[in-house]
């Protein structure tokens, strides 16, 4: 396949142009122009590359790169170690970011949901914030259970265990910064996203919306292997996902 006739295909499907991110959505290094395996990561880091280049991969497909804003912007250090990696195996780094969490059919907040058996029914901030609810009422306690049992991650949990779930909303990865505004809106009993900073305890405390982090890794590992999946289908070419251990 010829890597820009694909990568052309996911900037349609995912739509990139809508979005106003922070980090630069697709070809961020170029390699060679065949693809025919690619492997997926959450995170284009140095054991992704290493893991890929010992699959001989043409391409690396990731959720997240390695450009974003406000960064320093020298190809020097643990930067110059990727990078002239990719380059001297002629590995393709592709990224998706915001485009990839708000896809509704394959993105990080889509495939979060479809695991979890979680109801869609509405979205907000560029369809990054999803509301919607619980497949059955249930305390928070087997709520959190069950997202334990699924993400294979003990979620950080703050509020009453006993309280009941069923309206929620949810943004996959550091997304701490929208429970704020979903506090404000107090037929939501939960909130979950993949971090947490310290003003969340206060605000789940005091607006009694419970406050889960999920793990910022451990909710986005979905996406990048359903887009992958996807790429496959549309023209045959071989995919593996890497799955690195993050505890965070």
């Amino acid at each position: 396949m010829l890597r820009n006739e694909l990568i052309a295909w996911i900037n349609q499907v995912l739509e990139v142009d809508n979005f106003q991110d922070y980090a630069p959505n697709g070809l961020q290094v170029e390699g060679r122009e065949m693809v025919q395996k690619i492997v997926c990561a959450v995170t284009a880091s140095r054991a992704a590359i290493d893991y890929a280049i010992g699959q001989k991969a043409d391409m690396l497909l990731v959720h997240h790169g390695m450009f974003w804003k406000n960064e320093m912007p020298c190809i020097v250090g643990w930067k110059k170690e990727r990078i002239s990696r990719l380059l001297a195996h002629q590995i393709n780094l592709l990224a998706y970011h915001l485009p990839l969490d708000a896809h509704p059919k394959w993105g990080n907040n889509a495939m979060l949901a479809e695991r979890l058996a979680w109801k869609l029914e509405s979205t907000a901030e560029q369809g990054l914030l999803n509301i919607g609810r619980t497949e059955k009422k249930q305390s928070l306690f087997e709520f959190a259970k069950h997202i334990e049992q699924i993400l294979q991650r003990k979620p950080l949990v703050i509020g009453d265990w006993d309280k009941t779930i069923e309206n929620i909303a949810w943004c996959s990865g550091g997304a701490q910064g929208f429970f704020p505004a979903v506090c404000m809106d107090s037929k939501i009993d939960a909130y979950i996203t993949g971090e947490a900073s310290e003003a969340q305890y206060h605000y789940a405390h005091e607006t009694g919306t419970a406050f889960i982090a999920a793990g910022h890794h451990a909710t986005e590992k979905f996406g990048v292997q359903a887009l992958s999946r996807a790429i496959c289908d549309e023209f045959g070419v071989q995919s593996v996902f890497f799955d690195e251990e993050n505890p965070i």
